[in-house]
């Protein structure tokens, strides 16, 4: 792995364009500054810190200091790369979200809207690094890096709160399901998961498209389904061991869930499976 020294100018701050022909290979190697590298266009792969990651239109990599890195590319892939030193960053060292950002290094897929955010902060960098006075570029790049940064740090928060929501919802999910038969309501279900009903269902929804009283209902007709086709229970009995109180309750989300009434499921698919 070789070290590669960066050129960088006496404002600290460097954007260029690095073009990759198709099967063009960057060896592993590092940097003593920063770097941020933006996928403009084409299909690549980049291995930062020993993990691959895919490299490809709007993708971003930020890379700490000796962060061993390398490219391949699998069709032409064009790349801008953003070289800045350690003193651009002093500005900002006492921000929780940027600190923690620049921790070690990060691969980023950005949505439409984050890459245009992160676009439009390259183009003005681009612009004052051709077009500006020395005495104003260094405090308007310095101010469009920390723009970028804010971004990515935003999608790295909200991909984690991503992953604790889908752990969360599959935790409750994972709770109906060995719990199905206890009278569940959906108030004390989010009170031992420690959030609110309307967020227990948002979050539960957005992962299992249906909210978890909707989703415990079907736990249950799928069970009673079951019972009804491969025993020869009581229908009130049936009713009591998947969780429901009473007969009446039981019969109206069976005939609701189901189309029709338990009895008549239990005949019709008797009458199906003998015939």
């Amino acid at each position: 792995m070789a070290y590669r020294k960066l050129n960088l100018p006496e404002s600290g701050i460097y954007l260029y364009e690095s073009i990759h022909k198709k099967e063009d290979v960057v060896s592993d190697h590092f940097h003593e500054e920063y770097q941020i590298l933006y996928a403009l266009d084409g299909e690549g792969e980049i291995t930062v810190d020993g993990i691959p990651h895919p490299f490809t239109k709007d993708n971003a990599v930020f890379l700490v200091p000796n962060s061993p890195h390398s490219i391949h590319a699998s069709s032409k892939l064009t790349v801008l790369v953003l070289d800045f030193s350690e003193k651009r960053l002093k500005l900002y060292e006492n921000d929780d979200l940027l600190t923690e950002l620049r921790t070690s290094s990060k691969h980023y897929d950005l949505d439409p809207f984050n890459a245009s955010e992160v676009r439009q902060q390259l183009r003005k960098l681009l612009f004052e690094q051709n077009n500006s006075k020395e005495e104003f570029k260094q405090v308007a790049s310095s101010i469009f890096i920390l723009k970028i940064f804010l971004t990515l740090a935003r999608v790295e928060k909200r991909s984690v709160f991503s992953d604790a929501n889908e752990m969360r919802s599959a935790r409750i999910q994972q709770y109906i399901n060995n719990h199905y038969f206890e009278n569940i309501r959906a108030e004390t279900l989010a009170s031992k998961f420690g959030i609110s009903t309307r967020y227990m269902n948002d979050i539960f929804k957005e992962y299992y498209q249906e909210t978890p009283m909707q989703y415990l209902q079907h736990v249950r007709m799928n069970k009673a389904k079951a019972l009804l086709l491969e025993t020869d229970k009581e229908i009130i009995t049936i009713c009591f061991e998947v969780g429901y109180e009473t007969v009446s309750t039981f019969y109206r989300s069976f005939k609701n869930t189901v189309g029709t009434s338990p009895h008549k499921y239990r005949m019709t698919n008797y009458i199906e499976t003998t015939v």
